[in-house]
């Protein structure tokens, strides 16, 4: 005999008149002048249970019922008196009038309440099996669940076959930091926890698998923010004999059938496509958030002959730029705003953040407010208003300095004032999903600590074949046959055209400064698999945990995994990371260095 007929969120009208059995936890028990209220929660929802004291045993029963108690209870399911429906529950318009109780198991006073909202994250973490019975995280997780299945579906009427792949494999360089692995029976040898599936995934198209999928964990031992953890999953896909093109087609088609199918939200059809050089001149990031209707206007060539050295220096500056961000009806924005935006651009490295409020255009620059103005020519207040297309009650926000810091700064400026209370009320941004691909990644970026080239995506990625040339002669200008799927200014999916002949492999190596020695001991394995008649193949990986966050509306990834580690890489709920006796260390053929412990 099964312990429950029914899930409290099945019980409705339908159900009136008919006896039911359930099982779940008491969310809340109210006493009211001898009628026992209790509501009854499980996975999928809630259920008011009427008790009466005409049934004395079940009644006696109710009177030890308390918060979180797990219980049995028998009865039949009744209209709710007129007036009293709660049209906010599924089972809201009926109640079950309880005939048997039964306690299955009692708790103690839980830390929190349930409800409570206001909750530290310390406390969720460290009490997190309560935490996860609260609704919303039950809601986050089915849905992650929701999202899980529709991506196997997909794929698996695309063709696509999933594939597991090693977790302990081998430390490869090129990406970030290993979770390593010490070997008992290799004394001094390591595995790695893999960063990704990637060189696996490239193996399994030499061996004539055309398309695989895993939705697969990943370690990286980095630093930590919001949006990242140390375990963390991944939708690894990869196909072969498909161009960078039809890739894209079919995982866009995959992305709008998830959200279709998952949330009812229509995609954009097609994507918009962005290369990556306009993304960072228009918004100054590779994962521009479309829905900020802000852009960044190119000043460089303007203040190279301005008497203001903050904006001619980095405009006669070798990869040095000046960007305006003019902001409208920004005039509003108090001095104590543009303080606080001034120190939050320092953060990025900025110097300062120079600023003109445009009161009144027609009298030119006796219409501007600012400090900088009067170090500024004529020619240069004229251009500056025509390319910001400025308007009376504008202000422009100005960065100045090394490309990248400018991109940074004014680009997390963008977003702070786009995202802002003040600029929602005022059109600057639309509340919708704005997704998009950038594309035409450099293939390389240039290191001035190692003074060497490194790889932007990673080594295996595939240069545009017109710009093959450049990986001898100029591997700046060696764009990738790379993309990333970008949601709101979130980056969900990147992936590339892999290199597919070893001796363009070797080639991205040498650019790399990888001599064949280094490259045959840390990736010969792949080397030679590709002299094997390795089919052309591309792929991409998604960060199930990323999108799931953007769906369900959480701070923060860790709202939408079951068991995550703080942002100092910790699980608060089993200690982990913790000390190992001697014995197991000694096994491992180590021996700790610093014997302090941590505090």
């Amino acid at each position: 005999m099964s312990m429950r007929s029914h899930q409290c969120g099945q019980v409705t009208e339908a159900l009136i008149g008919q006896e039911v059995t359930l099982a779940g936890w008491v969310n809340r028990r109210r006493d009211h002048g001898g009628v026992i209220f209790i509501d009854l929660r499980d996975r999928d929802g809630f259920v008011q249970v009427v008790c009466d004291p005409d049934r004395a045993d079940m009644f006696a029963m109710a009177e030890q019922v308390r918060n979180e108690f797990c219980v049995q209870i028998k009865g039949l399911v009744r209209a709710r008196p007129a007036g009293t429906e709660n049209n906010d529950l599924v089972s809201g318009k009926v109640e079950l009038l309880c005939h048997e109780l039964n306690i299955l198991n009692a708790s103690i006073t839980p830390p929190f309440q349930l409800e409570d909202d206001n909750l530290s994250e310390t406390t969720r973490l460290t009490h997190r099996v309560l935490d996860l019975r609260r609704p919303q995280m039950q809601k986050n997780l089915r849905l992650r669940y929701n999202v899980a299945i529709e991506t196997r579906k997909y794929l698996d009427q695309a063709g696509f076959i999933d594939i597991e792949t090693p977790m302990l494999t081998k430390s490869t360089p090129e990406g970030a930091r290993d979770y390593l692995v010490p070997s008992r029976v290799h004394d001094g040898q390591f595995f790695a926890l893999p960063q990704s599936p990637q060189l696996f995934k490239q193996l399994l198209m030499v061996a004539g698998f055309d398309r695989y999928y895993q939705i697969t964990k990943c370690f990286r031992d980095e630093d930590l923010r919001a949006d990242r953890q140390p375990e963390f999953t991944q939708i690894d896909c990869e196909t072969a004999f498909l161009d960078e093109y039809e890739i894209r087609d079919l995982f866009e088609n995959m992305v709008r059938h998830i959200f279709k199918t998952v949330m009812n939200v229509e995609l954009a059809n097609p994507f918009p496509v962005m290369p990556y050089s306009e993304a960072m001149a228009r918004f100054g990031s590779d994962k521009p958030d479309l829905r900020v209707k802000l852009e960044f206007t190119e000043l460089t060539d303007v203040m190279k002959d301005v008497d203001f050295k903050v904006f001619s220096g980095p405009a006669n500056q070798d990869n040095g730029r000046v960007v305006g961000l003019c902001v409208p009806g920004g005039a509003v924005i108090s001095r104590s705003d543009i303080d606080d935006y001034t120190q939050f651009v320092g953060i990025y490295g900025a110097k300062g953040l120079a600023w003109i409020k445009v009161n009144e255009i027609a009298k030119g620059r006796d219409g501007l407010q600012s400090p900088i103005v009067k170090n500024l020519h004529d020619a240069a207040i004229a251009e500056i208003l025509k390319r910001t297309n400025a308007k009376d009650g504008d202000i422009i926000f100005f960065g100045a300095d090394k490309a990248k810091v400018v991109n940074d700064a004014i680009g997390a400026l963008r977003l702070k004032i786009g995202h802002s209370a003040w600029a929602k009320d005022n059109g600057l941004m639309e509340q919708v999903w704005k997704p998009m691909w950038v594309v035409d990644f450099p293939m390389f970026e240039y290191d001035e600590e190692g003074a060497r080239w490194v790889a932007c995506h990673h080594p295996f990625t595939s240069p545009k074949d017109e710009h093959l040339n450049y990986l001898e002669t100029d591997p700046g200008k060696c764009l990738a046959k790379a993309y990333d799927m970008v949601l709101n200014g979130w980056e969900i999916g990147g992936g590339s055209v892999r290199i597919h002949k070893e001796s363009v492999q070797s080639q991205v190596f040498r650019a790399l400064k990888i001599g064949s020695e280094e490259a045959q001991a840390k990736f010969g394995f792949l080397l030679d698999a590709l002299q094997y008649g390795a089919p052309p193949h591309g792929g991409i990986a998604f960060g199930l945990d990323r999108i799931v966050t953007m769906m369900t509306g959480a701070e923060s990834i860790r709202d939408v995994i079951a068991f995550p580690k703080t942002q100092r890489a910790q699980c608060l709920l089993t200690q982990a990371p913790s000390p190992v006796d001697e014995k197991q260390l000694r096994e491992l053929h180590i021996r700790l260095r610093n014997t302090q412990m941590p505090a």
